[in-house]
């Protein structure tokens, strides 16, 4: 009864509302696409600038499956990538627990169809290999659907850290050479021309342009000539292991998932907090709330990248305590899931003008730890440290995908390898949010008369903005595919 009486449902009936509606669509789109773009054009950033070259062989163990893989292996029931060149290859870099290669392979496998057609018209031959690049999973776990995975409905197999075989005869792990700067982010699905040279290359299951630039490099290879593809070839290289380069890919690694389509939306949420605190600093002191000034924003960012560093040594933990059923449950998904559809609570109890203390059993643990203006004392540093923990935890389930299989590269480089790799992440994380903090901080100042006069429509765009990001995710998390028919 006391949670009716809180809420107020006489918002909806004000324009003020439904101006702070206008006001956080607008931002929230722009600053999604953004997101979505970033992560998107990261392979063009660090896209490697060597000669064009074709691809190594790379030799693994196929499911074997008579309608699928018999025709496309050799004596030992493996696949050869050479044996395949002459023909147009697609090679779905994939794992059975990555969420976003889900997309890439539903994409795949409801235009093989038309795709073979096309190929059949021009006396040409379309393979399409699936290649599991989580070497935890296994062969057999590969070959078992269950929930929102399905064994692949074309030639499926996973190799091993030495599957490539390069010109000087040594061998190397594939994942080095085609995923971005060498993380291990998948999913990545390439398109080879008929003399094995790379022309397209995707690594996202939700490509802001919905899949249009990949679907026209794949019919012009499957229709033209192979000297229509010559100036579409891309070059690659294997990534160096001096530990200086090792860093280097931890601060790759830090951007992907510091701009994370699962998490910078949740970003605007946390500016409009941080701006509206400066507005009511004086106020907040004056009532003795607060017992100093606001911290600088290189402390709030700071301790929102220590909250960000708390929140991956956790899941970090947790995975080296549950191991390889940690890996394989699916698990970090759910949770995703789990924190978007919290933001919608949360943004619609803000809104509805109904207090955070209502949250029971989880508002007493939150209480435990935070403190909001209505208490006795307010602790802006906690609660910024709180922010970088749930920045984290909003980026989840895209960041995964990428972390986890770096962290497992690292561990077969050695401990060194593997301590200057995560610091290379954690730091990247910290500087990521220490900047935008600060930029954030240039303007408040000139920011704060408005903000005094602007608190309530703040408060209302940032309530808006938490529902956008909690419905955004769920929609990412459970159907990107619309995230591309929109942003596309």
């Amino acid at each position: 009864m006391r949670i009716i009486s809180q809420v107020d449902f006489g918002v909806f009936k004000r324009s003020e509302t439904w101006k702070a509606f206008g006001i956080a669509l607008v931002m929230f789109g722009t600053i999604s696409f953004a997101a979505l773009s970033m992560f998107d054009s990261m392979d063009e950033i660090f896209q490697s600038d060597a000669e064009p070259a074709p691809v190594p062989n790379i030799v693994f163990e196929s499911l074997n499956r008579s309608d699928y893989e018999s025709s496309l292996v050799n004596e030992t029931g493996w696949i050869h990538l050479e044996d395949h060149i002459g023909d147009i290859i697609i090679l779905d870099f994939m794992a059975r627990d990555c969420g976003s290669c889900h997309k890439v392979q539903q994409h795949l496998e409801d235009n093989l169809d038309d795709w073979n057609e096309l190929a059949n018209n021009s006396n040409k031959t379309l393979k399409v290999f699936a290649y599991g690049s989580w070497y935890t999973e296994g062969l057999d776990y590969l070959n078992q659907s269950s929930g929102a995975y399905h064994v692949p409905y074309y030639a499926t197999g996973i190799g091993t850290t030495n599957s490539a075989t390069l010109e000087d005869g040594s061998t190397t792990d594939p994942v080095r050479l085609f995923t971005t700067a060498g993380t291990g982010q998948i999913p990545v699905v390439l398109v080879l021309d008929e003399e094995g040279y790379i022309i397209a290359r995707q690594s996202t299951g939700t490509p802001t342009d919905g899949w249009k630039s990949f679907d026209s490099v794949v019919e012009t290879a499957l229709t033209g000539e192979v000297e229509d593809t010559i100036d579409l070839r891309i070059a690659w290289e294997e990534p160096s292991t001096s530990y200086v380069a090792i860093f280097v890919l931890g601060l790759i690694l830090s951007i992907l998932v510091y701009f994370s389509p699962c998490a910078f939306p949740v970003l605007p949420g946390f500016i409009s907090y941080y701006l509206s605190l400066g507005a009511r600093e004086d106020e907040l002191i004056e009532a003795g709330k607060l017992k100093t000034k606001m911290p600088s924003p290189v402390v709030i960012g700071s301790l929102s990248g220590l909250g960000m560093w708390t929140f991956f040594l956790l899941i970090g933990i947790l995975a080296m305590i549950m191991g390889e059923a940690f890996e394989k449950s699916g698990l970090v998904h759910y949770i995703a899931i789990g924190i978007a559809i919290l933001l919608v609570i949360l943004g619609s109890m803000m809104l509805l003008g109904i207090t955070s203390h209502v949250m029971g059993f989880v508002q007493k643990f939150v209480d435990k730890y935070s403190t909001t203006e209505d208490d006795d004392i307010f602790t802006p540093k906690r609660n910024m440290y709180l922010y970088g923990i749930g920045y984290a935890a909003a980026s989840i389930d895209c960041t995964a995908a990428a972390v986890l299989p770096f962290v497992l590269y690292l561990g077969t480089l050695g401990s060194g390898a593997t301590a200057l790799g995560i610091g290379g992440l954690m730091v990247g994380l910290l500087v990521l949010m220490i900047i935008v903090t600060l930029l954030v901080g240039l303007g408040r100042q000139v920011m704060i008369n408005f903000l005094r006069r602007a608190t309530g429509m703040i408060k209302l765009v940032g309530s808006w903005m938490m529902i956008m990001a909690g419905v955004s995710l769920t929609i990412y998390l459970t159907s990107p595919e619309t995230v591309s028919l929109v942003f596309g």
